[in-house]
């Protein structure tokens, strides 16, 4: 293995994934295809050889998988290896001379010619007798047998030739190539965490407008849903298909400078706060909101979504309101302004009385401690997903040593960075051990965005950065969403749960909640963030305001093919309409084609050339598609029209079936 940089006797270099050169391990997650590369050559025209090894969590070298040529020309070698469980595994690749493969090319070029005949047959001889050697014994008496062969020069050259490339010979070489000059990269870690760190859909809701009465005269103040009542809507949830319910902060919410409805500054004796205010006499992270029930409460919400098939995920917004029991006891965790008061949140012009945010730097081990007693305590309680609110906003280095610290003790609870912030941020907390992260796809609506968008978390991106495409948040509903009406929320909900691993929606989007406080404003009227917000499920469904059926159909699809729960194997395909999007995901034999009319308002129509290689499929030749939405079938090839009416059905979701020849 080459030391202190120095290139080896043969050069591998360039090898991925490695994230940042290695200084941060590549992920994965258990049974997830690995594709690993490298540039490797040597000098002259000396044929060589590769590999990739990979050593699972107990150290244990697991069988070699031999790298292929995948840019002829350009010496770039790749192999696929698949982690089979969870834990810290690592790789390398080996390269090596393969003298019997440079013979080989050699002998096919010289000996069909005359040239140096006797020369060849008995280099070729030497070479196996070596290459016998290193065989197991049971497999020596082949390559033996080949070199007396090729020895003698009484057999007549043709026979030689074939006996030389028998199959029986090519099996054993290719499994046991004869090596010289080997030489071996450094182990690069693979972290692996479970499925779920991946793929997964997640639904947010806010347990007390679950259950929560409110009179529409205001004859008498509204009453909170509780854990009791909010435990009524999981099963519609799980039958959605969905595998998280996500809950906002659930503890005491602070009176000082409470919030009251859409975010105004004065709130009435009944307005219940934003729940992101975190912290009153009631208690501060570790606790919960009295009108929520007790922590016996949230113990059994937890066991009963997980009887309905849902993991728990749980805000961890580290931000305090001012009557947190932080503030006294701790006014060091603070920032202490000019004046002596403590700096509340801001972001100039806007202002947040109603939180305070942490200092990281005045007491960083003292606050680290309290942190990570407050996620223990949560983990304890059966939470093993955390959506942590505004990550960028604390040190890169708090949070990497805090995700090092619980992965060290339990490796299974993951982390959703909600970060909407510029690239190099999010991408470095990726890096340093959050699982998933919010993305930019709220803001990708045109097809050239969405393709540049998904090809940059799909390309190199997607060793360490996996994304979370949520359609809407409770601070976000876009423009394409107010204007587009129900073909918009069908349209998004395709593209989310096709083109991401993991989506999510805010409870409200299947009613095709679409009203903003104001023009122009991403901000919803009426915001649940600052009210109770009880919605009529049953009646929407009576009525047909909903898109559940289309959501259910999406997560069956994603369950039914692994394709959708991996992140690379993504391909765009070719409309000549602009307005249209075409894209195919494919695992192994498993391929899923979609072709989407982005535009909510107009029919389109359109002329799709596919990349038929990318589906599996020879060129020239036809398939048969099936649309798993309508049941319809058809035949396509490289070139096919489609009409789509969004008012009718915005998106073909096909599955192929290959026509017999």
């Amino acid at each position: 293995m080459p030391k202190n940089g120095a290139i080896g006797r043969i050069p591998v270099l360039d090898v991925t994934p490695l994230v940042s050169g290695g200084r941060w391990s590549a992920r994965a997650v258990e049974n997830e295809t690995v594709p690993v590369a490298a540039t490797v050559f040597r000098e002259g025209h000396e044929r060589l050889g590769a590999e990739v090894v990979l050593r699972d969590p107990d150290g244990v070298e697991q069988p070699p998988v031999r790298m292929i040529d995948i840019a002829p020309g350009e010496d770039r070698l790749a192999a696929e290896v698949v982690p089979t469980r969870p834990g810290t595994w690592h790789y390398r690749v080996v390269a090596w001379g393969d003298p019997v493969a440079h013979w080989r090319h050699d002998a096919e070029i010289k000996i069909p010619r005359g040239q140096d005949v006797e020369l060849m047959f008995a280099e070729g001889a030497l070479l196996f007798t070596r290459a016998a050697e290193a065989v197991p014994e049971d497999e020596r008496p082949v390559l033996t047998a080949l070199a007396e062969r090729l020895a003698d020069v009484t057999v007549p050259v043709d026979d030689r030739m074939e006996a030389a490339w028998a199959p029986a010979v090519r099996d054993i070489e290719a499994r046991h190539p004869l090596r010289e000059l080997v030489t071996a990269t450094e182990w690069y870690a693979l972290t692996v965490h479970r499925e779920r760190a991946l793929s997964g859909s997640w639904y947010e809701f806010f347990p007390r407008s679950e259950g929560a009465s409110v009179d529409p005269i205001g004859r008498r103040g509204p009453m909170s849903g509780t854990f009791r009542t909010a435990m009524k809507r999981l099963p519609a949830v799980a039958d959605m298909g969905f595998d998280v319910v996500y809950l906002p902060p659930i503890h005491p919410i602070g009176a000082t400078f409470r919030k009251g409805p859409n975010n105004t500054l004065e709130a009435g004796p009944y307005d219940p706060g934003s729940p992101w205010a975190i912290g009153s006499p009631d208690g501060g992270h570790d606790a919960i909101h009295p009108d929520l029930g007790t922590l016996d409460d949230f113990d059994a919400f937890v066991a009963y979504a997980r009887d309905q098939g849902l993991e728990v995920a749980l805000d961890l917004a580290l931000q305090c309101a001012p009557d947190h029991p932080w503030v006294t006891e701790h006014p060091e965790w603070f920032t202490t302004r000019a004046d002596g008061t403590i700096a509340y949140a801001e972001n100039p012009p806007k202002k947040y009385q109603d939180i305070y945010p942490l200092n990281f730097d005045n007491d960083p081990e003292g606050l680290y401690a309290e942190v990570l007693r407050v996620v223990r305590h949560w983990m304890d309680h059966g939470v093993r997903i955390f959506r942590v609110d505004n990550p960028h906003t604390k040190p890169v280095r708090f949070w990497e040593r805090l995700l090092a610290e619980i992965a060290e003790t339990d490796p299974d609870v993951l982390f959703l960075a909600e970060a909407f912030t510029r690239p190099a941020m999010m991408h470095t907390l990726a890096k340093i051990g959050f699982h998933q992260s919010y993305t930019y796809f709220t803001w990708k609506n045109s097809r050239e965005d969405l393709e540049q968008y998904f090809g940059e978390l799909t390309g190199d991106a997607s060793f360490y950065m996996r994304p979370n495409a949520f359609v809407n948040t409770p601070d976000i509903l876009h423009e394409y969403l107010v204007h587009g009406g129900r073909p918009a929320f069908e349209i998004r909900a395709v593209l989310a749960a096709l083109l991401s691993p993991t989506w999510g929606v805010y409870s409200g989007y299947e009613l095709i909640e679409n009203t903003p406080v104001r023009p122009g404003s991403e901000e919803y009227r009426d915001s649940e963030k600052y009210q109770y917000r009880p919605r009529d499920w049953e009646a929407a469904e009576r009525e047909g305001r909903t898109i559940a059926p289309l959501i259910t159909r999406l997560n069956a699809f994603r369950r039914a093919h692994p394709a959708l729960r991996r992140l690379r194997g993504l391909t765009f395909h070719d409309p000549d309409q602009g307005e249209f999007l075409c894209f195919s995901r494919r695992d192994g034999d498993d391929v899923v084609l979609a072709v989407v009319n982005l535009n909510p308002h107009q029919p389109r129509e359109t002329t799709v050339r596919l990349d038929l290689p990318a589906l599996g499929v020879p060129p020239g030749e036809t398939f048969t598609v099936t649309d798993e939405l309508t049941g319809a079938s058809y035949t396509w090839g490289e070139f096919n029209y489609v009409r789509l009416d969004p008012q009718e059905q915005p998106a073909h979701l096909f599955t192929l079936r290959r026509n017999a020849t």
